[in-house]
């Protein structure tokens, strides 16, 4: 503790690592205070510095002050069961970013240790609280459309793998593991209530021959629902962020928000006039009339900026100071991990893989 606030630190203070800070520094200020950071370049340590954010001269340097209660693990995906757990055995409270690691068997390595040293540990699992999902999740939760047997969830680009590390296998690189970790989890959150029976995946490899550039995963839960999830980063026409259908309408959500609800007002009426089609006409694919649909806006969930970001915040402090339980459970997230890891088995043999 510094002056009576949960004093936190950063190891790896890139893009995401001085998010971290900055959430510890301006938007939690009320409730933490940032003791430093640590990065093994030079160059991030000075930039750190020239933000007013002190640089430990080691990794051993700042696990050691005793004044830290809480650690951000910010680097790339291969050094993060190494950190999370020398962070534990040092006494810290610990938050790795996604993926928590790169598969199950280091996982339970990082629980184990949580466990023998009887600190917290968590992932950060943010995209829990984007205003698009949580729209879609209160269409769910609500019926609003009736039961709902299919949904569509999708990330879209044009400018491939970013170039740095997020290339490189070893490193935990590709999409799957990038943006596919934010929407499979929110499906397995959303769907928590239903059995998970099998997931067929494919991969695409248009600017990348090492790791995915771009991956669709097919999820098949029970009562026929099925969830399509779906990263793409050569995508110069974007295609709906959230597609979904219910046996009484249908909803498209934009990230932004845009978007709507249309619904059958009167199945009695089924009659159609057949509409031209390519060469021929079509009965059967001719649009509802204007009396038989109604549209309704979307479901509006109040953002209050990054309300989400600060609901995981607040919700760390008060896992430290015993007042609360952890809203993104180390369960959470070794199911998040199996799931991945039978996606990539997926990709690899082109086969169904079933739970």
């Amino acid at each position: 503790m510094i002056n009576g606030k949960i004093a936190g630190a950063v190891i790896g203070c890139g893009g995401m690592g001085s998010w971290h800070c900055e959430k510890m520094s301006v938007y939690m200020k009320d409730r933490m205070v940032l003791a430093g950071i640590w990065d093994i370049s030079e160059a991030a340590r000075q930039k750190a510095e020239s933000k007013g954010w002190h640089a430990y001269s080691s990794q051993e340097e700042l696990l050691s002050d005793e004044r830290i209660d809480f650690v951000v693990v910010a680097t790339p995906n291969d050094f993060h069961h190494d950190i999370v757990i020398a962070a534990l055995e040092a006494g810290k409270n610990v938050m790795s970013e996604k993926p928590v690691t790169m598969s199950s068997e280091l996982l339970d390595d990082m629980i184990k240790a949580s466990e023998r040293t009887g600190k917290f540990f968590t992932v950060h699992q943010n995209r829990r609280y984007d205003p698009d999902y949580l729209t879609i999740k209160k269409i769910y939760d609500g019926n609003m459309i009736g039961r709902i047997f299919n949904v569509e969830s999708r990330v879209c680009g044009s400018r491939g793998i970013p170039g740095d590390w997020r290339q490189k296998k070893a490193q935990g690189g590709g999409m799957v593991l990038d943006w596919g970790i934010h929407i499979i989890d929110q499906v397995l959150m959303m769907f928590d209530d239903k059995k998970l029976e099998s997931v067929y995946a494919q991969a695409t490899h248009v600017t990348n021959d090492e790791v995915d550039d771009g991956f669709k995963a097919e999820f098949r839960y029970e009562n026929e629902l099925t969830v399509l999830t779906y990263v793409g980063t050569s995508n110069f026409i974007d295609l709906p962020r959230w597609y979904v259908q219910g046996e009484n309408g249908t909803a498209v959500c934009e990230w932004n928000l845009s978007g709507e609800i249309v619904m059958v007002s009167d199945w009695e009426n089924r009659d159609a006039v057949p509409v031209q089609a390519g060469v021929g006409l079509t009965k059967t694919m001719a649009p509802r009339t204007d009396d038989t649909i109604k549209k309704y806006p979307l479901p509006y969930v109040e953002d209050k900026g990054f309300s989400g970001e600060h609901t995981l915040y607040n919700n760390i402090c008060d896992v430290i100071l015993g007042k609360a339980e952890p809203i993104v459970t180390l369960p959470q997230q070794r199911r998040l991990i199996k799931v991945i890891e039978a996606i990539f088995k997926s990709m690899e043999t082109n086969e169904v893989v079933k739970f």
